[in-house]
């Protein structure tokens, strides 16, 4: 049997990540800052908390990290812990910074202390290309992040490239697009959106405020992008592979297809506030994930139409 670790194992991909470990005979660890205190609802509601051992871990101290490192020896880690909201990290860069880009370091350089064969998934992000344009985004293409989350990104990406270099770690980073579920927080604003479209149509008094809904995103389902951060530790050596749809569509039609779905015409009920733009902003995020689809058999089976329905299902 083997063993994993997930970092971060409370968020979205996390808990989609520890059912499919768990479904393929794992055994999973899971951290977060305070096992005992933390919230682990999203694994209640997939029904496998009980299956997952976890256990309290602080990312940014690397004795922390070590002790849990050496208590799982765990023969994959996957890091996907960190601060995860692109708004929420130019109110908090510093803390936004340290939590993805010193943690990665931390378990980076825990793997290389400890000396076993451990494998090594970073969770890295398609916000670090800042615009990709209609041309879209691969692994050859230079970084240019437009937040301070996507600077931290681009900082733990760098990080695992330099210690599987330097070190020869087995230790690759998945430089995923936006990919949405049930499970996701309503501080995404495709969840904010599901959510009012949901009550407005139950009827809820209410305008739904947002800000630029012209920009594009390229949206896949979560449950098929875990595969991929599986997938890519089961090669026989550790690379970095862009996971996306490969189709990027704007906000505005993201809001007209969830609120026709309920049956509402979304310009009736949405407010464009200009207070609630980014300080700077990707026009269009899209990726090319031929590599994966190439090298892991990856591809994502679900466009944007069965996003929307999943999410409102759920």
């Amino acid at each position: 049997m083997k063993t994993a670790l997930i970092c971060g194992i409370s968020g979205q991909d996390g808990a989609y990540l520890a059912r499919l470990l768990l479904e393929k005979g794992y055994q999973v660890w899971g951290t977060s800052r305070d096992a005992q205190m933390a919230s682990f609802s999203r694994l209640d509601l997939l029904g496998i908390r009980s299956q997952v051992k976890l256990v309290s871990m602080a990312m940014n101290d690397f004795r922390s990290v070590l002790q849990v490192l050496s208590a799982a020896s765990p023969d994959e880690v996957y890091n996907l812990a960190g601060q995860s909201s692109v708004g929420l990290s130019f109110d908090q860069p510093v803390e936004t910074l340290e939590s993805i880009a010193s943690g990665t370091l931390n378990l980076l350089e825990a793997m290389r202390f400890l000396g076993l064969p451990m494998r090594f998934y970073n969770a890295g992000s398609g916000e670090c290309f800042g615009n990709s344009g209609e041309e879209g985004a691969d692994e050859n293409t230079p970084f240019r992040p437009r937040s301070p989350y996507a600077v931290a990104k681009a900082t733990a990406f760098w990080e695992v490239a330099n210690y599987r270099e330097a070190y020869g770690l087995f230790a690759c980073s998945g430089i995923l697009f936006n990919h949405e579920s049930p499970l996701r927080p309503q501080r995404f604003v495709t969840q904010k959106i599901v959510a009012a479209a949901q009550r407005i149509a139950a009827g809820n008094q209410e305008m739904l405020r947002l800000g630029n809904i012209a920009v594009k995103r390229d949206w896949g389902w979560a449950p098929e992008y875990v595969e991929a951060m599986y997938l890519m530790l089961q090669q026989d050596k550790p690379e970095d592979y862009v996971i996306a749809t490969g189709e990027s569509h704007s906000l505005e039609t993201f809001v007209d297809m969830v609120f026709a779905e309920v049956g509402l015409d979304w310009q009736e009920y949405v407010v464009v506030d200009e207070s609630l733009y980014r300080p700077s902003e990707i026009a269009e995020g899209k990726g090319r994930p031929y590599k994966a689809m190439a090298k892991l058999g990856w591809r994502a089976q679900l466009g944007l139409n069965e996003v929307v329905q999943g999410m409102l299902a759920g």
